[in-house]
C-alpha cells in the first residue's frame, strides 16, 4: 500500500509541475519545453527532491511508450497531405538525405571532440537525428511564420521521429549483439518502418470508418475508441516488429486526418489535449532523472559537439536538401537555425541508458547526459530566438507578399495594379472571359475558373500568398470563398465584400475580415469607376493632425463618398479591414466620388480610358464636407 501511494505521489507531483509549466509558459510567451525542463530538474534528485522517477520503476517505460504513441499520433492528424506536397521534395530528402547527414555529421563531431568511441557516438548521433514536433509546433504558431516554412518544419519533425527513433534502435540492437554488418541494419530499418506504415495505414482508416459510419456512438465516445484502437494499434506492432509502434502511429493519424472525416475538429480537441497532459509529465520525469553532476562531467568537447550539430552540421543539412527548391535565402537561413530536440529524443535516450548499464556496456548515462545537453541547448537558444530571427528575416506570416484576388472588375483590377506595382505576385480569378481579357491586358496573372474548387487556389498559390481578397458582386459567395480559403490554405490576410456588419463577421470566423468599408456598393463604385466619376487620393497620416485627419475620413465614409482601399504601413501595402485602426504614419489610399457631369470632365481632360493616377487630394486634407459640396454644385451648374 505504502509502494503504490508513493507512485501515486509522484505522479500527482508530475502532472502539477508539467501543468504549472504549460501555464506559466502561455503566460510568458516562451516556448513550454524550456519550463518543463527546468522544473523537472528543480523537482528532481539534483533539485529539492521531491520526484523520484525511479521509484515508478518498469511503469516508466510503460507510460513513455503509451504518452509516445498519442504524441505522435497527433502529430499525424496535423500532417496535411496537400500541404507537403508542395514542399514533398525537400521533405523526402530532409527525412531521408538529411538523416543520414545528421548520423554521419553527429557521429563525428562525438567522435573527434567529444572522444566518444565509434559506436556510442553513432548512438548518439542516431537519437538526435530527430527534431520535437511537439516542440516545434507550438513555437511556430506563436512565432506565426510563413506557410511553406511551417509545414516543412512540421512535416520534417513528425515524419522523421519515427523514423530517428527506429534507426536508433536498429544501431542500440547492432551495439547490443555485435552485428557490424551495415546490410542487416537497413533491412531492419526498412521492416521496421513498413510494418509499422502498413499496419497504420489499415489502422488509421479503420478509424475513419467508425467516425463515418458509427452514428450511434457519441462524440466523446468516439474519440475514446479510436484512443483505445490507437494503442492496440500500436502494440500490435511492437509485437510483430520491435520499435515499428512510433510509425504505426504517425501513419495511422495521418490517414485518419485525410480521409475527410466529420467532425474530426472534436477528436483533434482531444488529442492535442491528452499530447499536452502526455508531453508535460513525461518532460517532467524525464528531467528529474537527469544527473546534472553527469552533464558538467562530459566537458567542454561535449559542449562543441553539440555546437557543431547546431552551426555546422544543420545548415549543410539545409543547404543540400533545399538546393533546389523555391525556398529563398532567409527561408533557409531560418530552417538551419530551428532544429530542437523533444520528447522522443530524450525518452529514447532514458532507455537507451537502461539498456547499456543492464547489458553492461559504459557510456549509458554519458549518452543521456549529452543528449540531454543537445535538448537543453536547441531549445533554449533556438526556442527563445525564433521569433526574433523570423522577425529579422522578414519571413512571419505578416512579412509575406502577393495576393490572390477573386473577381475580375474595375476596382479589383485597380487594387490588383497597386500590387503589382509593387513588384509583388497578383492573380485574379473569375468565370467571366471578357472581365479577365481587360486583366490579362495589365499583364496581370488570371485563372478563368471557379474558386469554389480548392485546386484553382492551389493552382494560384495561394499557400505562399500573403493575402486573399474576395470581391464578386455576390457578397454571399464572398463570404464563403473567404471561409474555405481561411480553413484550407491559411493565409495571413483574408477579406472579403460581404453585406454584413463586421462584428457579425467576426463572431461568425473570426479569420475572414471585412474588406474596405461595411456594405459595401461594389456594383455602384465599378459603375463609378467606369464612368469616372471617381478620384484617386492618398493621405499620410501625420502626428500634428492625426485625429482631424481620422474624423474627416470617416466622415466621408458614412456619407458614402468615400471608401478606403489601401494602407501603407512600416513600408508594406495591405487592403484596408472595415474595422481597421488607423496608427499615426500610415499612408492610405482611397477612392472619392466626383460626382461632376461626364461633359465636364471630357472638357478638363479626363475621359473613360484615362488610367486613374494617384495625387494628394485637397478634399480629404483641406476641405470638409460641406465645403466638398458646395464645390461639386458650383463645378456642376459651372458646367
Amino acid at each position: 500500500m505504502e509502494a503504490s501511494f508513493e507512485i501515486t505521489i509522484q505522479m500527482a507531483i508530475a502532472v502539477f509541475a508539467g501543468i504549472s509549466a504549460q501555464v506559466l509558459a502561455a503566460y510568458l510567451r516562451v516556448p513550454s519545453i524550456v519550463l518543463l525542463l527546468l522544473l523537472g530538474i528543480l523537482f528532481g534528485s539534483d533539485g529539492i527532491g521531491l520526484l523520484h522517477p525511479h521509484v515508478l520503476g518498469t511503469g516508466l517505460e510503460v507510460i513513455v511508450a503509451l504518452a509516445t504513441a498519442i504524441i505522435l499520433f497527433e502529430g499525424g492528424l496535423n500532417l496535411d497531405l496537400r500541404e507537403l506536397g508542395r514542399v514533398s521534395v525537400s521533405l523526402q530528402l530532409l527525412v531521408t538525405q538529411g538523416t543520414l547527414i545528421t548520423l554521419l555529421g553527429g557521429s563525428m563531431a562525438a567522435h573527434w571532440l567529444g572522444e566518444f568511441p565509434w559506436n556510442i557516438a553513432f548512438l548518439y548521433a542516431s537519437i538526435v537525428v530527430v527534431t520535437g514536433p511537439t516542440v516545434v509546433g507550438p513555437l511556430l504558431k506563436q512565432i506565426n511564420v510563413d506557410r511553406q516554412v511551417a509545414t516543412l518544419l512540421e512535416g520534417e519533425g513528425v515524419l522523421i521521429d519515427p523514423v530517428g527513433a527506429i534507426l536508433a534502435f536498429v544501431v542500440l540492437d547492432t551495439i547490443l549483439n555485435g552485428d557490424a554488418d551495415p546490410i542487416n541494419a537497413i533491412v531492419g530499418l526498412l521492416i521496421r518502418l513498413g510494418v509499422g506504415a502498413g499496419i497504420g495505414g489499415a489502422g488509421g482508416y479503420l478509424m475513419s470508418l467508425i467516425f463515418k459510419r458509427a452514428s450511434f456512438l457519441s462524440f466523446e465516445l468516439k474519440n475514446l475508441v479510436v484512443l483505445a484502437i490507437l494503442w492496440s494499434l500500436f502494440t500490435l506492432s511492437q509485437m510483430i516488429r520491435s520499435e515499428s509502434g512510433v510509425m504505426t502511429t504517425v501513419v495511422a493519424g495521418a490517414v485518419f486526418a485525410n480521409s475527410s472525416v466529420p467532425e474530426e475538429r472534436l477528436l483533434r480537441s482531444f488529442k492535442g489535449q491528452l499530447t499536452i497532459l502526455s508531453v508535460s509529465v513525461l518532460f517532467i520525469l524525464l528531467a528529474a532523472d537527469l544527473s546534472i553532476a553527469s552533464v558538467f562531467a562530459l566537458g567542454w568537447g561535449s559542449l562543441f559537439t553539440v555546437l557543431v550539430l547546431m552551426f555546422v552540421v544543420r545548415p549543410i543539412n539545409i543547404l543540400l536538401c533545399t538546393w533546389n527548391s523555391d525556398l529563398n535565402w532567409r527561408q533557409k537561413l531560418f530552417l538551419s537555425w530551428v532544429a530542437p530536440r523533444g520528447i522522443v529524443a530524450a525518452s529514447v535516450a532514458s532507455f537507451f541508458a537502461i539498456s547499456l548499464t543492464q547489458r553492461g556496456i559504459n557510456g549509458g548515462d554519458s549518452i543521456k547526459a549529452l543528449v540531454f545537453l543537445t535538448i537543453i541547448m536547441t531549445v533554449v537558444c533556438q526556442g527563445l530566438t525564433a521569433g526574433w530571427v523570423a522577425k529579422w528575416l522578414q519571413i512571419t506570416s505578416k512579412d509575406v507578399t502577393g495576393a490572390v484576388i477573386v473577381g475580375c472588375n474595375p476596382l479589383s483590377l485597380l487594387i490588383a495594379r497597386f500590387f503589382q506595382e509593387r513588384g509583388e505576385n497578383v492573380v485574379m480569378i473569375d468565370t467571366d472571359p471578357e472581365c479577365l481579357v481587360q486583366a490579362e491586358a495589365q499583364n496581370l496573372r488570371v485563372i478563368a475558373s471557379s474558386a469554389l474548387d480548392a485546386a484553382v487556389l492551389e493552382e494560384a498559390g495561394l499557400a505562399s500568398m500573403g493575402t486573399f481578397l474576395a470581391m464578386t458582386s455576390n457578397g454571399e459567395v464572398n463570404f464563403v470563398l473567404a471561409q474555405r480559403a481561411a480553413e484550407e490554405f491559411k493565409p495571413p490576410r483574408v477579406l472579403a465584400v460581404f453585406p454584413r456588419d463586421p462584428q457579425a463577421s467576426i463572431s461568425a470566423s473570426n479569420k475572414v475580415n471585412q474588406a474596405f468599408i461595411p456594405d459595401l456598393a461594389i456594383k455602384t463604385w465599378n459603375e463609378y469607376l467606369n464612368d469616372g466619376r471617381v478620384k484617386l487620393g492618398t493621405t499620410t497620416l501625420d502626428e500634428l493632425e492625426f485625429s482631424t485627419q481620422c474624423d474627416r475620413i470617416q466622415e466621408k465614409i458614412q456619407t458614402g463618398v468615400l471608401i478606403p482601399l489601401l494602407v501603407e504601413r512600416a513600408e508594406r501595402l495591405q487592403v484596408i479591414p472595415a474595422n481597421q485602426d488607423w496608427e499615426i504614419g500610415d499612408r492610405i489610399i482611397y477612392l472619392l466620388h466626383d460626382p461632376r457631369p461626364s461633359l465636364l470632365k471630357r472638357l478638363s481632360g479626363a475621359t473613360q480610358s484615362t488610367p486613374l493616377s494617384l495625387e494628394k487630394l485637397p478634399e480629404v486634407e483641406d476641405l470638409s464636407l460641406a465645403q466638398l459640396s458646395q464645390l461639386s454644385t458650383s463645378e456642376a451648374s459651372g458646367g
